[in-house]
């Protein structure tokens, strides 16, 4: 498709892995597809992406270059750009932009990912996908060895402790403000060796470019070199309003996601979701799968809805005839500039 068109088989909003590998398996599919990039990834603080297998510790700017590269090199196309709002019309759907443009295309992938909500503690943020994360699986080797805390959200927590030990012999859990582990919990904890710092955190330490220690409100400093803890993951903004796409609780107070089926249909048809906005848990090379196979889903959706339409012209030569040349009309009222019709 020229790219001065504005109407696409299929949009795909978010350019992180899962819009991309979208893109890329839709452009090989030799359709029409535009992957639609506010640039926001994110995993855009962490210095690299592991457990990606082949490009375990890529800057998480490299992956998404080469990811663009691969899906324009196929045809598609991949432009930077916010969506702010979504509605359905008869020719599928419309998303507008933050520019003011209108694109149109017959499905839609949403693979913005999600917000995420930090407990208020100082400095914590700012520390966000260096010394202070959430996966073990993504940045558990790195920090191997070293002094961890885990600082409580919820009852999950506990859980986390536990499986950070598989990391690291010193291991810190900072209860804050979430309630005491019961005894079972207390118990595990010990017998592990996992410490337990009661009151609530008012911040984090940082020495030079380095995190060294997590500040009580009662002003004590617990010496430590990386601090995991699980913001809250929430789906929503005005797209999913737009389109009436409910959301639900993944798990209480840790996150809320796009529910949908295994290949990421959404409940509202021609619209499917992929990436952290269907599983908030889900790493890197998980949300590239889960792009894939929804891109595959769509393109599937499209070719039944294209063999209806060539069924049905084939059953009624005249209406396909007539389809035809309103379809030749409408294109050179187009070409002069004769119509606003998109």
């Amino acid at each position: 498709m020229d790219d001065n068109s504005s109407h696409y088989d299929v949009l795909v909003i978010g350019g992180g892995a899962a819009g991309l590998s979208a893109g890329l398996t839709l452009a090989r599919a030799r359709r029409d597809v535009l992957v639609l990039d506010a640039g926001e990834p994110r995993n855009a603080p962490a210095e690299g992406v592991h457990g990606f297998l082949t490009r375990d510790g890529v800057a998480p700017a490299e992956l998404t270059a080469l990811g663009r590269a691969e899906v324009t090199g196929y045809g598609g196309t991949v432009r930077s750009g916010r969506a702010v709002a979504a509605r359905r019309t008869a020719r599928g759907f419309a998303v507008r932009t933050a520019d003011g443009d209108e694109l149109t295309a017959r499905r839609l992938i949403l693979a913005g990912g999600v917000d995420e909500v930090f407990p208020d503690v100082d400095g914590l943020r700012a520390r966000w996908g260096r010394d202070v994360f959430h996966c073990p699986y993504c940045h558990g080797w790195e920090v191997r060895d070293t002094a961890i805390g885990v600082l409580a959200t919820g009852p999950h927590a506990v859980h986390q402790a536990l499986l950070l030990r598989q990391w690291s012999d010193d291991v810190t859990l900072f209860l804050h403000t979430s309630p005491d582990p019961t005894d079972e919990q207390w118990e595990r904890l010990a017998a592990r060796g996992v410490a337990v710092v009661d009151g609530e955190v008012s911040g984090v330490q940082v020495t030079g470019d380095a995190l060294s220690g997590v500040r009580l409100a009662s002003g004590r400093v617990v010496a430590r070199e990386s601090l995991v803890v699980l913001p809250h993951a929430v789906a929503e903004g005005p797209l999913l309003d737009g389109l009436g796409i409910g959301t639900v609780e993944l798990a209480p107070g840790v996150a809320t996601h796009v529910p949908t089926d295994p290949s990421g249909r959404t409940a509202v048809p021609g619209v499917w979701a992929a990436g952290n906005l269907r599983d908030p848990m889900a790493t890197v090379v998980a949300s590239a799968a889960s792009g894939t196979m929804a891109a595959a889903a769509v393109n599937g959706d499209l070719v039944e809805e294209d063999t209806d339409r060539a069924v049905a012209r084939r059953r009624d030569p005249f209406s396909a005839a007539s389809e035809s040349r309103v379809a030749a009309l409408v294109a050179s009222e187009r070409a002069h500039g004769l119509t606003g019709v998109g």
